[in-house]
């Protein structure tokens, strides 16, 4: 599990989806903060050929120009307003030629203003895009959580599937050697003539049977590795082997706590939560479109121009500017009323949906913890039946040698002592996973009697720091 926190690829990609948001989240705060900008225009040169109405004259006008803006932008969270202040420095030099006289001009200016715009009647986009943002974040973490717990189940099924081959391959290679000494008895009993040749042939058949059940789980088992080692993130061409001992100690599970606790705990829940808030910021949104709504445009400053730079303010000139303005929509044949009407469809869909998911965590529950009961009951009833097909093997083992027993009667012993074994260890297994998926259902350890914590993305690095 700690090596496939740092290589599996599904978990590698919900981390990077993780930072991305987490970037986005850097970049949106980052955009709250004053923004300082400079447009510069060195050189601009134009000549043009215009006609001038007042006059009914042609002229020619020639300008040289350069020309530079500062700007100071702050976005206001609590109104959704921007302040800025802005100062513009320009210079031209300007000629216009109209019926064979020029007139010229060579000039500094400068503009320094402040400036307000304030939405009215419509809700607060810049808040809307933080919470929004916020809450694609918080959602991603959520991902990466469940992520990890998936590959918590996914690994574990793997590790123990891995097991299972091992231990087929095990007792396949106990059951050939079984069938390699029951042929050479039948053989030194067959070339003794102490019994008849189809007791040979139907030795000789079980060693072959038993040499490609080796083979099966031989491949079985390899196909295996290359599964657990692609969960993993291991280079396929490495070899492994996985090593446990397999103890089945009954734990007991309070369904009522483990209710609990899956009600309060479940990521999935808080992720249903996040969806319904986003719902309601789409409704805010298509209850806005098409509607009454206004902004308000304040500005005031001085502007000043002279030759001479130093002298621009000697006469400065106050540029004050206020503007209201009202966008009213009259008809729009029925489309936001459509819109809104759509949009609550999908709400009670989205409502419908998370009563039936919090039903089908319960039943999920439910089943599972019915289920550990049976599991214990199954594991002491293979157990037992080890046991017995252990000695039923034994015992009729003395008898094939004295010749009481056939090869397909004894081929039937060898059959029931590997599937009762099988049997055992699939049991166990069974039942400690069934205990792993309590504790992903509910977020609870209950071998341990402790809350689960998902591990963040942020206490991942901190461990890699350690």
């Amino acid at each position: 599990l700690q090596y496939s926190a740092e290589h599996n690829p599904d978990l590698i990609n919900s981390r990077m989806s993780m930072e991305r948001y987490e970037q986005n989240l850097i970049a949106q705060r980052a955009s709250l903060k004053s923004r300082f900008s400079l447009n510069l225009t060195p050189v601009s040169y134009s000549q043009s050929r215009q006609f001038d109405s007042r006059f009914s004259d042609w002229y020619t006008n020639r300008s040289l120009s350069s020309s530079g803006t500062f700007s100071i932008s702050q976005p206001i969270i609590w109104t959704d307003a921007t302040l800025s202040l802005n100062n513009s420095l320009s210079w031209q030099n300007n000629q216009s030629t109209i019926g064979g006289t020029t007139n010229s001009n060579r000039a500094f200016s400068n503009s320094l203003y402040l400036s307000l715009t304030q939405p009215l009647f419509t809700y607060n986009r810049t808040k809307m895009n933080m919470r929004q943002i916020e809450m694609n974040y918080e959602n991603a973490r959520i991902s990466y959580a469940l992520q990890m717990l998936n590959v918590e189940r996914n690994i574990t099924s793997q590790f123990y599937s891995l097991f299972t081959a091992q231990q087929n391959l095990e007792i396949s290679e106990k059951e050939l050697e079984n069938a390699e000494k029951n042929f050479n008895i039948i053989k030194d009993k067959v070339e003794a003539d102490l019994v008849t040749k189809d007791e040979f042939y139907q030795a000789q058949l079980n060693l072959s049977q038993s040499r490609s059940s080796l083979e099966n789980q031989r491949v079985s088992l390899e196909n295996s590795k290359d599964n657990f080692k692609q969960a993993l993130g291991i280079p396929l061409d490495e070899d492994i082997r996985v090593v446990c001992d397999i103890e089945a100690d009954p734990v007991l599970v309070d369904f009522d706590k483990a209710l609990e606790s899956a009600m309060s705990s479940r990521l999935e829940l808080r992720q249903r939560e996040i969806s319904r808030e986003q719902q309601e910021m789409s409704m805010i949104q298509v209850k806005d479109n098409d509607s009454f709504s206004g902004n308000v445009s304040l500005s005031v400053g001085i502007m000043g121009d002279d030759p001479n730079f130093p002298h621009i303010y000697d006469n400065p000139t106050n540029n004050p500017r206020v503007a209201v303005s009202f966008s009213v929509p009259i008809f729009d044949w029925g489309a936001r009323k459509a819109r809104i009407r759509a949009a609550e469809i999908e709400r009670q869909m989205f409502e419908l949906s998370a009563e039936e998911e919090l039903k089908s965590i319960e039943m999920n529950l439910r089943s599972t913890c019915r289920s550990l009961d049976n599991l214990l009951q199954q594991i002491s009833i293979a157990e037992q039946s080890q046991q017995n097909a252990q000695m039923t093997y034994d015992l009729n083992e003395e008898r094939y040698r004295n010749g009481e027993l056939t090869g397909m009667q004894m081929n039937q012993f060898q059959t029931q002592l590997s599937n009762s074994k099988m049997s055992y260890t699939q049991a166990i297994i069974n039942y400690k996973v069934q205990l792993l998926n309590i504790k992903i259902l509910t977020l609870y350890d209950f071998e341990k009697d402790e809350p689960v914590v998902p591990i963040t993305y942020q206490e991942t690095k901190d461990k890699k720091k350690k």
